[in-house]
């Protein structure tokens, strides 16, 4: 089958008003010695075609688990993750296999990521191998537009990772995530390694072929500036649980959860005089959920309904929050 025979097949018979992925109480859990480790718990969202959704939270709240859950690397404990109209959550591996190609990743190590004993042009040869795409003169043309789109040289595919920057490695990393003409890209933390100069550069790399290749992103960052520069809608996540969601404007404009408000607080601000102090305590354990709503050990409007009962999700100002208080 030819490169744009497989594309065509893969892109093809999805309902454009249907979500691109629709994700439903998932739950990813570890049992550890020490306990029941809750990475991801509990989560639901829809992601649409052609949209940027931000996933914003501390390190440890389980944002790279659920990543990696949404794309089968790791298995869920329970719950459903609905991508062209099946379950991956429980697809065998044959089926599984034929969708990997519409579903990618570009990760956060721009080095570690790469196998330094292969050039770049069998990095990317690599996939299309695999997955029975194209002749082997239709695979080099496709690795030579692809070395383009990303902003490389057409010498790069003879040379190896550590010939590269960390921009440049990380160029070959979404390279690599786009050469089989994937649907839906999860970003993990894609510039956090990077100089803020490159930073940007790879960010406007990553805009510009949303646009033309018609991508969908799932794009995870601590960094609320980058997400609020990058994402169209934003889901914020602390202790594998979505506590707020909405489109960026609305969250930015009025964010109703006390931890949206201290996460934008604490983000850095060149206009403020004096930066936000850091949001009180300690993320808590995984193994240990608090009762109640997991965020209240550190919120300032904690009361005792809140060490009770967990708040669900509930559509407030043009988004979702859970948040016992969040009108008041």
């Amino acid at each position: 089958m030819s490169i744009a025979e497989a594309e065509a097949v893969a892109g093809g018979g999805a309902s454009e008003r249907a979500p691109l992925l629709a994700v439903r109480d998932l739950k990813t859990h570890y049992e550890t010695a020490d306990g029941t480790l809750r990475a991801v718990d509990g989560v639901s969202f829809e992601l649409r075609r052609g949209e940027t959704l931000g996933l914003v939270g501390e390190s440890g709240c389980g944002k790279s688990t659920l990543g990696k859950t949404l794309l089968r690397l790791i298995r869920p404990t329970a719950g459903e993750v609905r991508f062209a109209g099946e379950d991956l959550a429980t697809l065998d591996d044959g089926r599984l296999r034929k969708l990997r190609p519409r579903l990618q990743m570009v990760f956060q190590d721009p080095f570690g990521s790469l196998n330094p004993r292969h050039t770049i042009g069998e990095i990317l040869n690599g996939p299309l191998i695999v997955h029975g795409r194209g002749t082997k003169t239709e695979r080099r043309a496709r690795i030579a537009w692809m070395l383009d789109k990303v902003g490389l040289p057409p010498d790069a595919g003879g040379r190896y990772p550590h010939e590269f920057s960390g921009g440049q490695r990380q160029r070959i990393g979404v390279a690599r995530a786009l050469i089989l003409n994937p649907d839906l890209v999860v970003c993990d933390e894609p510039v956090s390694a990077l100089d803020l100069s490159i930073q940007a550069q790879i960010l406007n790399l990553l805009a510009a072929l949303k646009r033309e290749l018609d991508l969908s992103y799932l794009f995870i960052s601590h960094d609320l500036s980058v997400v609020r520069y990058f994402a169209d809608r934003v889901l914020v996540m602390y202790l594998g649980r979505i506590v707020e969601s909405g489109p960026h404007d609305v969250l930015w404009a009025k964010p109703r959860h006390p931890y949206t408000q201290a996460l934008i607080a604490a983000a850095p601000d060149p206009s403020r005089r004096r930066q936000a102090a850091p949001i009180a305590g300690d993320l808590p354990s995984a193994r240990a959920v608090p009762t109640g709503c997991r965020f209240h050990p550190r919120c300032p409007k904690a009361t005792d309904l809140c060490a009770r009962e967990e708040p669900p999700l509930r559509a407030l100002g043009g988004a979702e929050v859970a948040c016992h208080h969040a009108d008041a």
